[in-house]
């Protein structure tokens, strides 16, 4: 069996695609829909066994395409016909040359172009760093498209509706075009074999099996991308697109030999799901002997093995085939399995950071124990998400690849395990700092019969530099205050920094205690804890505090045609742009950085997600505090 990933944008007809490529032949295919995520079907097409994963569309869906590619032998990137659309496809093409994957463009719609097929390409070479060839080119009549040219064998098809296409002649008028086209062609492959590039240099014409030879080594080497036309829809295009397909998509060794430079793969899970009364399965692939019911993978025992539709059992995975572990709770997405263990995928099949956070709260009291569990059953089959805890209240906070990603995370929860919930936005992390240096004295005395309480402290307190953190000293002399209770009071200041006037904690202060008095019965821990804390809070009520925002350092990658368009984007946030380069390994894209208060991230994913037409992402890490505006009169520093 030979599997292959077929990505694109949303609306660009993958699912039709697959549809007419399980169509070719009379046998039923078998269908696994995973909600909003992919859909994986198996077939069979001129005797062989196929598997096709086709990922949902959209920036918010790429995270699956990773552990799905590193499953293929192969990716099929669909792609409108329109060269303006050509940006859309830039993620799809970053993702697949970082894996290294073997890739067919299908051009998709042909028929309905309003653009050239070659400023199609044009444009879509752009992202992409390796060359892009045309496999085929247009046929036209009274210039519409109604049909393809095949430049190696130099035969002309005419699409039917609904059919394969019928071999014709090749007109006349289209001879020139289709020569210099298929010249470009050899021209290119040439540059990868040495034997075609000396027949081209004699002037020979090369016989096409060798030419065809020439780009099934080629496209396996990931050297070239081999464009091919179509319209799913009418499903043209389907044919010539699987002969490509079997003839030169590479077997299950050389997905195993991907990523074999990290451990040596038996196996590894293409899609996660969780369904409702069967609980977690998985998409598996095997690479090598030993996947099956009862056999050690990843160091515990598979549960079941049946095939896609959860119905048939499968004792057993040959090596290349897929199959759905069923009670088998130990192995996750992310990861490819050895008999003893399960190592994390490459770097290039691992999802953006997550930046879209919101906080969760089961709207039955009764699902909070339940919701932590079913919390890290998604994190096990998603590997978009991550889970975090919002220091204050506690509350699970999801962090999700972007609104749409949310949503679908929040259906699974109710879907599969009967958990509904509210959200609401993390509120940003504000802090104070004292606006000045004050001096506060602070006796604390209480008698309530027994031993007493009695504490004196004289402290000084003042603003310190940005990110110092917390500093004390004691200037104590004499023994006005034992060592022993200095620490108490020490304490008792820093338990007051945590929640000042403003009710967030206090930071980048630094507190002396210049003097003090205590007694020889009634002083203890407690009480020069209580006065050192009773004597901070007045002391910041009365100096007054400053309120600090957190700022951000946030890095987008971007295609370079929207970089400039960023600018006013983070202006408008209150943020500062420090500055955006080209991408020094990826086509087309532009690394974006600036700083930013985080009180803006989720203004900046929106804005960014209209401006970049869903195609950039970002990561963010805290940089700062500075003060809010209202307080400093002023926007971030330079530095």
């Amino acid at each position: 069996m030979r599997v292959f990933t077929v990505l694109g944008p949303s609306q660009s007809g993958k699912s039709t695609l697959v549809d007419g490529l399980t169509q070719l032949e009379s046998q039923r295919p078998t269908t696994l829909d995973v909600r909003d995520t992919a859909r994986v079907t198996t077939f069979g097409v001129m005797g062989d066994d196929w598997t096709a994963i086709d990922i949902a569309g959209g920036a918010d869906n790429l995270a699956p395409a990773g552990p799905a590619l590193a499953a293929s032998d192969a990716a099929v990137l669909c792609v409108p016909a329109d060269a303006e659309a050509a940006v859309l496809a830039a993620p799809y093409f970053r993702l697949i040359e970082e894996a290294g994957i073997p890739c067919f463009l299908f051009i998709n719609r042909v028929d309905a172009a309003s653009d050239r097929v070659s400023e199609i390409v044009a444009a879509l070479q752009v992202y992409c760093r390796h060359g892009i060839i045309l496999r085929q080119v247009p046929l036209r009549k009274q210039g519409e498209i109604v049909g393809a040219v095949d430049l190696i064998s130099e035969r002309a098809w005419q699409y039917r509706e609904g059919k394969p296409s019928a071999l014709v002649e090749l007109p006349d008028d289209m001879l020139p075009r289709e020569q210099e086209a298929r010249t470009e062609l050899l021209e290119s492959l040439a540059d990868f074999d040495d034997a075609l590039l000396e027949q081209l240099i004699q002037d020979q014409q090369p016989l096409a099996q060798a030419v065809y030879d020439v780009a099934s080594r080629v496209l396996q080497r990931h050297d070239l991308v081999p464009a091919l036309l179509g319209s799913a829809e009418h499903r043209n295009g389907m044919l010539r697109l699987m002969k490509s397909l079997r003839h030169e998509a590479p077997d299950h060794t050389v997905a195993r030999d991907r990523l074999a430079d990290a451990g040596a793969p038996v196996a590894v899970a293409a899609v996660g799901d969780h369904v409702k009364h069967l609980g977690k399965t998985m998409v598996v692939r095997a690479f090598g002997d030993g996947v099956a019911n009862g056999k050690k993978l990843a160091g515990e025992a598979v549960g079941s093995i049946t095939a896609i539709d959860a119905r048939t059992p499968m004792p057993a995975l040959e090596p290349g085939d897929i199959g759905l572990t069923v009670k088998t709770d130990h192995l996750d997405i992310g990861a490819f399995y050895e008999t003893r263990r399960a190592t994390p995928l490459p770097d290039w099949a691992t999802a953006h950071p997550p930046p879209h956070r919101r906080i969760i709260k089961p709207v039955r009291e009764r699902d909070e124990a339940r919701l932590s569990s079913a919390l890290e059953r998604l994190t096990e089959i998603d590997a978009g998400i991550a889970v975090e805890q919002e220091g204050r209240t506690g509350h699970p906070v999801i962090c999700a690849q972007g609104p749409l990603h949310f949503r679908h995370v929040l259906a699974r929860l109710s879907d599969a395990f009967g958990i509904d919930v509210e959200e609401e936005p993390v509120p940003p992390a504000f802090r104070e700092t004292i606006r000045g240096k004050i001096a506060r004295h602070h006796r604390h005395r209480k008698q309530s019969g027994g031993a007493g309480q009695f504490a004196d402290v004289h402290i000084e307190a003042a603003p310190q530099p940005r990110g110092s953190g917390f500093r004390f000293e004691d200037r104590i002399k004499g023994g006005a205050i034992p060592r022993n209770f200095i620490p108490a009071v020490e304490a008792g200041i820093e338990e007051a920094l945590l929640e000042g006037p403003g009710g967030h904690p206090v930071v980048d202060v630094g507190v002396t205690l210049l003097d003090g008095k205590h007694h020889s019965v009634d002083s203890s821990d407690h009480a020069f804890r209580t006065a050192g804390k009773n004597a901070m809070k007045e002391a910041l009520a009365e100096a007054g505090t400053l309120t600090l925002q957190p700022i951000a350092q946030v890095t987008i990658h971007v295609p370079s045609v929207f970089a400039g368009q960023l600018v006013p984007v983070v202006s408008g946030l209150k943020g500062q742009v420090m500055g955006f380069e080209a991408h020094p390994e990826a086509a087309g894209w532009d690394v974006f950085r600036a700083l930013l208060p985080m009180s803006g991230m989720d203004a900046l994913l929106n804005a960014l997600a209209s401006t970049a037409r869903g195609t950039a992402w970002l990561t963010s890490r805290f940089d700062h505090y500075e003060e809010t505006r209202s307080d400093a009169g002023h926007g971030i520093p330079a530095s």
